[in-house]
């Protein structure tokens, strides 16, 4: 534990428990020093009179007040001690009200108060065990660095908590900060609920400083002569959404996807007719890859006959070479489309395409 800040005593009617004041925090943040770059060399902040120029010590600098018309009054230690206070050693309970009664925003950095010596035990105790049992905290007013302040009691494991809390007066009014006249639908407050509801309830202790443990990486890495950690980039935020509805209804899907909740049917989608025809021609087997190859055999057939047709108008025999060209175009369809089933189906046809080819041949020869 840290040494004691202040001591004094705290009193309620004629009890009065003396008690040392111990931090009840401590700041863990990573302080930086500043320096010259060109030399690295300390740059240190110096107190200087801005009559003589002259740097001073602790001891010649003094504490005064200045007024609306520019001249300083000094106001020394001993003036400030012999302030006629009653708070000035002893911080004075005030009255008891519920925990609940008190604005968070007016508490303060926190403080534990030690017993001090074994006469303050028992009333310390008794103190302790009062506040437990009626679930109240006490107000008090203690004077502390100058100035008298406002107190907040409670107990923590056992121990008793002293507050600093903001005086009334100390706490600005939030009611220009207030939006304007806007109507929220029941559906859009009941969405907003349910997504309350359905986010985890994640304590207060189990959050860690991730940009404190991040930069004594990077310090780490530099004094060991090593390159720092490269940042993980963070994910894009989605598009800005205008409706509040459909926010709060992706907010829900997106807290639903993380645990799928059980029961959820699965989607089922048909794939693009592109691919599928794809899949086709790669080897698919079954009738649609065969009916799909046939197609494209009957398909290519028709200019065959044209072709024919053009090259021999005028002998009848020569006429008849139309199937065999019919029959070379099936077989580079068939070739194209790598297809079992179409290769099942027409081998007949193509042998007696070719038988008739042959015999026109020998006709045309004869002839």
């Amino acid at each position: 534990m840290p040494r004691p800040v202040w001591s004094g005593a705290i009193t309620f009617g004629l009890v009065t428990i003396p008690v040392k004041v111990v931090p009840a925090t401590e700041n863990h943040s990573i302080s930086f020093h500043q320096y010259h770059r060109t030399d690295m060399a300390r740059v240190r902040v110096k107190k200087v009179c801005e009559t003589d120029g002259r740097t001073l010590s602790v001891d010649e600098i003094g504490r005064g007040f200045q007024t609306p018309d520019g001249d300083t009054i000094e106001i020394t230690e001993d003036e400030l001690d012999a302030i006629p206070l009653p708070t000035a050693k002893a911080i004075e309970i005030s009255g008891f009200v519920p925990a609940a009664s008190i604005d968070p925003i007016r508490i303060g950095e926190g403080y534990y108060l030690e017993g001090a010596g074994q006469v303050a035990a028992k009333p310390y105790v008794l103190l302790r065990k009062a506040l437990e049992r009626n679930a109240k905290v006490a107000v008090a007013k203690f004077a502390w660095h100058g100035r008298e302040r406002l107190g907040l009691l409670r107990v923590k494991d056992d121990v008793l908590v002293l507050h600093a809390m903001k005086w009334p007066d100390e706490v600005r009014s939030p009611g220009a900060l207030v939006p304007g006249d806007v109507e929220v639908g029941e559906r859009e407050i009941e969405a907003a609920v349910t997504l309350v509801d359905s986010m985890p309830a994640t304590e207060p202790s189990a959050f860690k400083d991730e940009y404190r443990e991040a930069l004594e990486q990077v310090i780490a890495a530099k004094s060991s002569g090593t390159a720092p950690p490269e940042a993980v980039p963070d994910e894009e935020p989605g598009g800005e959404v205008l409706d509040l509805m459909s926010a709060l209804r992706q907010s829900l899907e997106r807290t639903h996807g993380e645990e799928a909740p059980a029961g959820r049917e699965a989607t089922v989608h048909e794939l693009p007719r592109r691919s599928a025809r794809r899949g086709s021609a790669k080897g698919a087997t079954g009738d649609g890859a065969a009916r799909g190859t046939s197609k494209k055999a009957v398909g290519k057939k028709a200019p065959a006959k044209r072709a024919a047709a053009k090259k021999a108008p005028a002998k009848k025999a020569p006429a008849k070479k139309a199937p065999a060209k019919k029959s070379g175009a099936a077989k580079g369809a068939a070739k194209k489309a790598r297809s079992p089933a179409s290769t099942v189906k027409k081998p007949a046809k193509r042998s007696a395409s070719a038988s008739t080819t042959k015999r026109n041949t020998r006709t045309d020869k004869s002839a």
